[in-house]
C-alpha cells in the first residue's frame, strides 16, 4: 500500500532549539523534517507540529518552523508526552460539516478530501521514544493508518530511537523514509511539481 497524498496529513514533533542539539544525527535529522514541511506546502498536505513545554525546552527551530510556516502549519504547545492527550486527534479528525452547495457542485470525485476524511498520518520528530512514539501509538488507537518517517526522527541516543521503531512496527505503524514519502505523494515524474520536489530531495 502506497501513502495518498489526497488522503495524508503532516506531524512534525517537537523540534525545539534546547532539545536538537542533544539528538542522534540531529543535523540530518532536521534536514529532512525542513524537507517534509516543504513537501507538505508543495503539494498542500494539511501540516501541524508540536511543542513540548516551549518555556523549558524552547520553540521550534528556525529552519524547521520556516518550512512549517510555508505549509501553513498549526502549532499545538503541549505538556503532555503525548498529543493526542492534547487535544491533536481533534485536529486531525475534526467533527464532520454538513454538507454545503447546490447541484453545480463539483462531483465528489473531484473534490479535495475533507480533513475528518484524511486518515493517513505521515508523522516524525523527538524524542522518537518518548513524545514521537506515545502520539503515534495514540494515532494508531484512534485508528488513523500511521506512516513514522524514520529518517526525520529522532533520540538522545541511536538504542531509544531505533527501541521506538522496533515498537512502533509492532503496532502496526509502517516506517517509512523521507524519499519515500516523496515519491509516493508525487507517484510520477509528469506531476506539476516534480521537478521543484526533486531538488528538495538531492
Amino acid at each position: 500500500m502506497l501513502i495518498d497524498v489526497d488522503m495524508s496529513q503532516l506531524v512534525l514533533v517537537d523540534y525545539q532549539t534546547r532539545l536538537m542539539p542533544a539528538m542522534f544525527e540531529s543535523e540530518l535529522v532536521v534536514a529532512n523534517a525542513v524537507r517534509m514541511a516543504k513537501l507538505a506546502a508543495l503539494l498542500e498536505v494539511p501540516a501541524f507540529y508540536t511543542e513540548q513545554y516551549p518555556s523549558g525546552l524552547g520553540h521550534t527551530v528556525p529552519e524547521v518552523k520556516a518550512a512549517l510556516d510555508e505549509a501553513r502549519a498549526r502549532v499545538l504547545n503541549k505538556m503532555q508526552f503525548s498529543a493526542i492527550e492534547e487535544g491533536l486527534g481533534e485536529w486531525l479528525r475534526p467533527p464532520a460539516k454538513p454538507v454545503q452547495g447546490n447541484a453545480r457542485s463539483l462531483p465528489k470525485h473531484l473534490q479535495k478530501p475533507a480533513a475528518s476524511e484524511r486518515s493517513a498520518i505521515v508523522i516524525a520528530g523527538c524524542e522518537a521514544h518518548v513524545c514521537l512514539m506515545q502520539t503515534a501509538l495514540d494515532l494508531l488507537e484512534d485508528e488513523f493508518e500511521v506512516w513514522v518517517v524514520s529518517d526525520a526522527c529522532s533520540s538522545r541516543t541511536e538504542r531509544n530511537r531505533d527501541a521506538a521503531f522496533d515498537r512502533l512496527a509492532g503496532a502496526g505503524a509502517e516506517l517509512v523514509t523521507t524519499e519515500m514519502v516523496a515519491f509516493e505523494w508525487i507517484r510520477t515524474a509528469e506531476h506539476p511539481v516534480f521537478k521543484e520536489a526533486q531538488a528538495l530531495i538531492k
